[in-house]
C-alpha cells in the first residue's frame, strides 16, 4: 500500500498491483474486497514459500538478508565493526547515512529513527497526527543510542488500537522536545564525546500535521486476518497508518506483503 501527504497535509492512499494503482480515498464509502489466492512470494528472491517471514521473506533470505537481522529494530546493537555484518556493502549504503530521530504523536507522545530520506513516509506509516524532527546522526547505530536516552523518558512503540479509535488528543510537540532535551543533557553530551560534536545534531524543524482518510473509527477494534481467513472486506470506512478500516474489522497489509491478493 503506497501513501503520500499531499500539501494540505492530508494521507492519500493507494494499494499498488505492479504498474496499476487504485484509489483508495476515492473508495471510502464504498464496498471492497480483498481475497487472497493462498499464494505466498518471497518479495526479495521471488520465490513461492508457505509462510511470509520479516513482513515478506522466505526463511533462507530472512536468515542471509542484513535488512531482516535484529539490528535493523535495535540499530544500538550494529555488529559491522566486529566484522560480522551479513551484508557489508549494503549495510554501507543503508546504514551509515544521516538518520532523523524525531518525535510523533500516534497513539500518544513517541520517540522515533528513520533515514532522513523516509520523512514523511515513515509517519505516514505509523499513523501519526504529528511529528517532528529533532536530531540528525551520521549513521543508523548512532540514532539508536540516542533512541536509547529517549527511551528512559518517552514510549517508542504505538498502540495501534489506540492509533486506530482516533481519540488522539494533540501535542505541542516542540515544548516536549524542550523538555526532553533539557533532560537528557548530560545524555546527549557523552554521545557527543563519543562520536564527535558533529554527529549529533539539533534540528529546528516544525511540526507536521497529518488528517487520514477515515469516515468513522472504530470503536472496537477487531483484527483480520488472512491466514485465517482469505476472503477480508466489508464497507471501506477508513485508512490509518498501514490499516485499512472496514465496517466489518481492520487489516494491516504490511504484515501480508507478499501474499497473492485480489480486489473485488
Amino acid at each position: 500500500m503506497a501513501i503520500t501527504l499531499d500539501d494540505a497535509g492530508r494521507a492519500r492512499y493507494a494499494l499498488r498491483a505492479g504498474e496499476s494503482r487504485l484509489d483508495l480515498n476515492a473508495r471510502l464509502g464504498q464496498s471492497l474486497r480483498l481475497v487472497h489466492s493462498g499464494a505466498i512470494a518471497c518479495t526479495h528472491c521471488g520465490r513461492a514459500t508457505r509462510k511470509s517471514f520479516g513482513q515478506g521473506h522466505c526463511y533462507p533470505c530472512f536468515k542471509r538478508l542484513a535488512q531482516c537481522d535484529t539490528c535493523i529494530v535495535k540499530p544500538e546493537t550494529c555488529h559491522y565493526f566486529a566484522g560480522t555484518c551479513r551484508e557489508p556493502e549494503w549495510g554501507e549504503r543503508h546504514c551509515f547515512q544521516p538518520h532523523v530521530v524525531y518525535l510523533a504523536n500516534s497513539s500518544g507522545l513517541k520517540v522515533g529513527i528513520t533515514r532522513h530520506t523516509q520523512l514523511p513516509t515513515r509517519w505516514l506509516d505509523q499513523g501519526a497526527i504529528q511529528a517532528l524532527p529533532i536530531l540528525e546522526v551520521d549513521t543508523r547505530q548512532q540514532s539508536g543510542f540516542v533512541e536509547m536516552l529517549f527511551k528512559d523518558l518517552v514510549a517508542d512503540r504505538t498502540n495501534w488500537r489506540a492509533m486506530l479509535k482516533g481519540s488522539i488528543a494533540p501535542l505541542d510537540l516542540c515544548a516536549e522536545r524542550d523538555r526532553l532535551f533539557a533532560a537528557l543533557t548530560g545524555g546527549l553530551a557523552e554521545l557527543r564525546e563519543r562520536f564527535g560534536a558533529d554527529a549529533i545534531r539539533t534540528l529546528d524543524a516544525e511540526p507536521t500535521r497529518i488528517d487520514y482518510p477515515v469516515l468513522e473509527p472504530p470503536t472496537k477494534v477487531v483484527s483480520h486476518n488472512f491466514d485465517k481467513t482469505p476472503s477480508v472486506g466489508g464497507t471501506l470506512m477508513g485508512m490509518k497508518g498501514q490499516y485499512l478500516m472496514f465496517d466489518t474489522g481492520v487489516i494491516n497489509l504490511r504484515k501480508f506483503t507478499g501474499y497473492e491478493i485480489s480486489v473485488e
